[in-house]
C-alpha cells in the first residue's frame, strides 16, 4: 500500500474573508449550501477539511452535513489541483487502445496517483469517462491541450513541456 501525497491547507487571510461574505450571504437562503459550497471551491480551488468546518460553523450545521454534499456531486474536489492538470480518458474507445498503460505512466512521472496533486502543486491527474476525441485514442489533457494516440514512452517528454 503506498502512502498518500497530501498537500497542507495553504489558506489565506483574504480567502477566509472572502469564504466568510459567500456564508453571510448564503446564510439564511433555503438551499444555501450548494451555492456557499460552489464559491468556496471557487475562493480556494477545493473543499479541504478546513473549508468545510469554516461552512459548517458559518451555516449552523453539522460538519457531517457539508461533508455529505462535498463528496456527493461529482463537481466538488476534496483535494488540491495542480497549476497543471492532467486528465486522462478511460473511456471505452480510449481503454481499448491502451489509456489505462497512459495513466500508469503518468503516475510513475509524478509519483502520484490519480485524484492527487503533487507535493509541489505543480501537477493534478484525474481520469474522465469521455472527452469525445474517440479518433484520437488513447487521449490524454494537460489543461486545455490535447494529446491524442498516445503510447506510454510519449507521456515524459510532454510533462516535461510543462514542468516549468
Amino acid at each position: 500500500m503506498t502512502e498518500k501525497t497530501v498537500v497542507p491547507f495553504q489558506g489565506t487571510p483574504e480567502q477566509e474573508a472572502q469564504l466568510k461574505e459567500v456564508i453571510a450571504k448564503h446564510h439564511d437562503q433555503p438551499g444555501g449550501l450548494m451555492p456557499t459550497l460552489q464559491e468556496a471551491q471557487g475562493i480556494y480551488g477545493y473543499l479541504p477539511i478546513e473549508v468545510q468546518r469554516m461552512i459548517a460553523d458559518g451555516l449552523g450545521m453539522s460538519l457531517s452535513e457539508v461533508y455529505g454534499v462535498a463528496t456527493f456531486y461529482s463537481q466538488f474536489s476534496l483535494t488540491p489541483k495542480g497549476k497543471h492538470k492532467i486528465s486522462v480518458c478511460l473511456g471505452t474507445a480510449c481503454y481499448v487502445k491502451g489509456s489505462d498503460k497512459i495513466l500508469e505512466a503518468v503516475e510513475a512521472k509524478l509519483g502520484i496517483k490519480s485524484g492527487e496533486c503533487t507535493a509541489d502543486g505543480k501537477f493534478s491527474i484525474d481520469s474522465c469517462r469521455c472527452v469525445g476525441a474517440c479518433g484520437l485514442a488513447p487521449v490524454m489533457l494537460v489543461d486545455e491541450d490535447v494529446y491524442g494516440k498516445l503510447t506510454p514512452e510519449q507521456v515524459g517528454k510532454i510533462l516535461d513541456k510543462y514542468d516549468d
